[in-house]
């Protein structure tokens, strides 16, 4: 699987926005079918920071950066592109497994 970890600066007067902001790259993005999961979170330590974690099959991200809800999310004159202060930061791996397992480290029940 391709996982995606990517960091978004926001512009503190929409950091309250900001998830009505990519609501319709979401849940297009959702929508795709090899798409396994895609979920914002917002900084503790940083509130105008937003934290992505998205997951693709194998075959999955290039249709995803092909689609047209992704290019005009990442659009220069896209709201997503007007509501940053910098360019997002990404870590991008393929990854053996196919979801989320438990942590060994910590058992719960």
């Amino acid at each position: 699987m391709i996982f995606i970890v990517v960091k978004f600066p926001v512009k503190p007067e929409l950091a309250e926005q900001w998830p009505e902001i990519t609501r319709e790259f979401t849940e297009a993005t959702r929508a795709e079918p090899k798409n396994k999961w895609f979920e914002w979170s917002r900084s503790v330590e940083d509130p105008n920071e937003y934290v992505l974690v998205e997951a693709f099959e194998d075959d999955g991200a290039e249709a995803h950066v092909n689609s047209e809800h992704f290019k005009m999310a990442t659009s220069a004159e896209g709201p997503m592109a007007q509501a940053l202060t910098a360019t997002p930061k990404i870590i991008s791996r393929q990854i053996d497994g196919d979801d989320w397992d438990e942590m060994g480290e910590m058992k719960i029940g």
